[in-house]
């Protein structure tokens, strides 16, 4: 597997950037956009409509740095970056800004009111 020994944390960096960018071409973003209005804020419909649209752009764009086009391809991939996210700030920003294109902000009730 050539793509295992060539990842360093240069490529997945390069990798992610590109998925940012493939993300941001004209057309997919027109899609992703109206996937996210179908989908409103509702995580259900986030993960019917955008998650597979954003899975398949990915897919794309490792399969053109030596994974397989697949989703265990994307499951390799990610576990690669998960990985090196834990000692490169710079690869765990580019991923979270991947992640917040398919889940919705996550509310968080600050209220500090205890039911008993």
């Amino acid at each position: 597997m050539s793509y295992l020994t060539n990842f360093t944390p240069e490529t997945a960096r390069n990798i992610l950037i590109e998925i940012i960018k493939t993300v941001n071409q004209p057309e997919n973003s027109k899609r992703l956009s109206e996937a996210k209005a179908s989908a409103g804020k509702e995580m259900i419909l986030m993960l019917q409509y955008v998650f597979p649209l954003v899975m398949q752009l990915q897919m794309e764009v490792i399969k053109g740095f030596g994974f397989p086009g697949t989703r265990e391809g994307l499951v390799q991939f990610a576990q690669l970056v998960r990985e090196l996210e834990r000692e490169d700030v710079e690869i765990a920003r580019l991923r979270s800004q991947i992640r917040a294109i398919y889940l919705p902000p996550i509310v968080i009730n600050t209220n500090n009111d205890v039911l008993i």
